[in-house]
């Protein structure tokens, strides 16, 4: 999402605007944490009550992308803001050949001040705390992960488990099957509600164990948890050797730096030279959270060159370099496997493509399927009396070699790759679920299926199933793919 405390002010003349460096997924992220910056003379605001008409608003994207876009060249300047009755569809129109071209895969998007914030500030959104996929073949629904703070994980939803009917009551309840059957991912989405406090709704779902519950479940504010209190960081025993396993779920909030640290000391104590880090579901944010990530793998590389951020040939100024920086915690891994799906963008493969340099090429690998394709990352510009953030594409990330044009993702980038499966039936962090499993036998010097580079997986990729997603996410959603 937002770069924390990187902002520039924007001469665009319609309201205050900040900008807010940020390394996203397929919509957001960002992070950092320099000095604020300006740029140009400070805007001034213009008050009147049609301050937040659509027009208006249009006009300041508009601007937002003449100015800051990285691909200027792929800008479709047609386009005629007259047609547009909001802002999300304009953008959409305006980088079409961008996206067309696989640079900008959703990731310049509008959305809400207020709610980006809080999921930057308290890691917190509201729902019913679970991930869910869906399978268009057979028309089924399932969880993917639950976050143990949330009202679904309490009423004794988890991975593996399947949806099976939604009402509003028992009386109404309809089955999954029928709702894919009339209207596809999109019905399912409706019959779950709106993502606010307070509202409920009665599910039948079955766990992993065939066991049938019905359960009356209201949404409600919860912890994203970026580090599971149940498989967040292992220790696995690998016949005798000591494995590090981290699954780190989003690079929000800004508290999770606290967490890693707390993972990497467990990894110390337990004299672990080999990692797994599960970044499968991970769709990116903050960019300082990436570059912790970083400095805890770095030991020994302080003030080496960690990653690049390039932004258009007019704002080149604004090119920085990020060092290695010394973590008390740090540890130099001989040997990674990343695992990852269509889910892992943005601050995910930026960690990884930077320690491409320097690990060597038979010691680090992509295990599952190919990332999602996103070397690049957005400002956050605020149009702060409507309560509108436009994150444009703005600038891409590079390594210390300068490499980062995985817009097809990483496994044409990465030395190693091993295709494997995503069982959804075996909880994260057991030894024996598919992804580890295969990780494992890569650490161990095995060899395996490498995973197709002809194309990018995209953000909705995952496992076999597709990432149920609407058409229009909420911020928490934007970066945490599949959240309800």
């Amino acid at each position: 999402m937002k770069n924390d405390a990187n902002t520039a002010s924007l001469p665009l003349g319609r309201s205050t605007l900040t900008a807010t460096l940020a390394l996203a997924l397929a919509a957001c992220g960002g992070g950092g944490s320099s000095a604020p910056r300006t740029s140009g003379p400070t805007p001034t605001p213009t008050p009147s009550v049609a301050t937040c008409a659509v027009q208006n608003q249009i006009a300041f994207a508009n601007d937002v992308l003449n100015e800051w876009y990285l691909f200027p060249d792929l800008l479709d300047n047609t386009v005629n803001a007259a047609n547009f009755s909001d802002v999300q569809s304009y953008l959409d129109a305006r980088v079409a050949p961008a996206r067309a071209q696989s640079r900008d895969k959703g990731f310049t998007f509008a959305t809400s001040i207020e709610a980006e914030n809080e999921l930057i500030n308290s890691g917190s959104s509201a729902g019913f705390g679970i991930r869910l996929s869906y399978d268009t073949v057979n028309d089924r629904v399932f969880l993917f992960e639950a976050f143990e703070t949330a009202p679904g994980f309490a009423a004794g939803m988890d991975r593996g488990t399947e949806l099976l009917a939604i009402g509003t009551s028992a009386n109404n309840l309809v089955s999954v099957s029928s709702l894919m059957a009339s209207g596809g991912a999109q019905a399912v989405i409706e019959a779950l509600g709106p993502s606010d406090p307070g509202v409920t709704r009665v599910i039948r779902f079955a766990q992993v164990d065939g066991t049938v519950i019905e359960a009356s479940i209201t949404k409600a504010d919860f912890n994203l948890d970026p580090i599971s209190d149940r498989y967040g960081a292992l220790i696995i025993n690998d016949g005798g050797k000591s494995v590090g396993y981290l699954n780190f779920r989003t690079f929000f909030p800004q508290t999770a730096d606290a967490q890693l640290r707390d993972a990497f000391q467990l990894f110390n104590s337990n004299n672990v030279d080999e990692l797994i880090i599960d970044f499968r579901y991970n769709g990116g944010g903050l960019v300082f959270l990436a570059n912790t990530i970083g400095d805890l793998l770095g030991e020994n590389r302080v003030g080496q060159v960690w990653s690049k951020t390039v932004l258009r040939e007019s704002k080149s100024s604004e090119n920085e370099t990020r060092l290695f920086q010394n973590e008390v915690q740090a540890l130099q891994a001989t040997k990674i496997a990343f695992i990852t799906t269509g889910n892992t963008a943005s601050a995910s493969e930026l960690t990884i493509n930077s320690m491409i340099p320097y690990l060597d090429p038979a010691n680090i690998a992509i295990v599952g399927r190919n990332t999602s394709g996103k070397p690049v990352g957005q400002f956050g510009f605020d149009f702060e009396e409507c309560d509108l953030r436009v994150r444009a594409v703005t600038f891409q990330t590079l390594n210390a070699n300068d490499e980062g044009d995985y817009f097809t993702g990483l496994a044409g980038t990465v030395p190693n790759s091993c295709r494997a499966g995503d069982d959804i039936s075996v909880q994260l962090g057991d030894p024996a679920e598919a992804s580890i499993a295969t990780a494992l036998d890569f650490l161990s010097g095995q060899s395996c299926t490498p995973i197709s580079a002809s194309g990018a997986q995209g953000a909705q990729s995952v496992g076999g199933l597709e990432t149920l997603q609407p058409e229009r996410p909420n911020a928490a959603q934007f970066e945490i793919p599949g959240l309800f």
